[in-house]
């Protein structure tokens, strides 16, 4: 059975991409490979994607950080205010 990873989106991200994506799988991936997999995917969102900060079990990650089935995954936009 192939495993998938749940990844929440946020702000203007979720509007484009939906609030939530299930990603496949196979084994466990670092954050930079699971953006990667996102983008191919959705390869008209790259800069959007590219642009956002990666949360594990909400802790910013780093692109090393392991990404596991079952781990909370959030994809934040940069955001700017006045």
């Amino acid at each position: 059975m192939e495993s998938k990873i749940k990844v929440l989106c946020f702000a203007d991200l979720g509007e484009k991409l939906g609030r939530s994506l299930e990603i496949p799988a196979e084994t466990d991936l670092t954050a930079a490979e699971l953006r990667q997999r996102v983008i191919k995917l959705y390869p008209q969102f790259q800069s959007d994607l590219q642009s956002c900060l990666i949360a594990v079990n909400q802790e910013y990650a780093t692109g090393e950080t392991m990404v596991n089935t079952g781990d909370e995954i959030a994809f934040i936009p940069p955001v700017s205010g006045g």
